[in-house]
């Protein structure tokens, strides 16, 4: 598939892009995006999965220990007085806690509905057996492994190149073999943000998971 070799320079660009604004970020929130977008297309999912983990008792929710916990976990670098700001400004009825899935929409760069959906329409195609995740047994018969290289010459067999195409959107630190609809949103929208057409974008995801 062309998409890797496309989106790896477009992440070139996204992280070049974060690392020149960091310097000059006032706020919380955008330091906090632009840490994770700094790290590649994963950073985001990568901060997803960090907080995923951390949330032992699923009750997609965190208290502010928890939350500066993930955070320095994730090896993100803000003031503690920074960290409370965020907390506070998501902590919307000053309960304590605050809500992951709001937390984590705010953090991806921000999204049209049209990139939105196309990325969900990419995903439902590759999750052939509509469990919600994607493992190598949805990749068969939905992306040929014949034409990469390492196939071609022998290096790698079938299963191989099928982990290396999830690899792509796993985080680099926890990989398990299987993407979810929530990280394979996080991981586009690292890619979106370095296109700035609404149109190039969708163009691009449908030519790539023909849809």
């Amino acid at each position: 598939m062309m998409l890797m070799a496309s989106v790896s320079q477009l992440e070139r660009e996204m992280i070049t892009k974060a690392q020149r604004k960091y310097p000059h970020c006032q706020d919380p929130l955008e330091k906090l995006r632009l840490q994770c977008l700094a790290r590649g297309a994963s950073g985001i999912k990568g901060l997803g999965r960090a907080f995923r983990i951390m949330d032992d008792n699923r009750s997609n929710s965190l208290d502010l220990e928890e939350f500066s916990k993930g955070l320095q976990n994730y090896g993100v670098s803000l003031q503690p007085s920074e960290v409370l700001d965020l907390f506070h400004l998501f902590d919307k009825n000053g309960n304590g806690t605050i809500n992951f899935d709001e937390f984590l929409n705010s953090v991806r760069p921000p999204m049209s509905n049209a990139r939105r959906q196309v990325i969900i329409d990419a995903f439902k195609k590759m999750d052939r057996t509509g469990d919600g995740v994607i493992t190598i047994e949805d990749l068969k018969g939905v992306y040929n492994p014949k034409f990469h290289q390492k196939y071609q010459n022998g290096e790698w067999n079938e299963r191989q190149v099928f982990q290396n195409f999830l690899d792509n959107f796993d985080s680099p630190n926890n990989k398990d073999g299987q993407v979810t609809e929530e990280e394979f949103i996080n991981y586009y929208s690292g890619v979106s943000a370095s296109i700035d057409s609404d149109v190039y974008f969708v163009v691009m995801m449908k030519n790539e998971w023909k849809i």
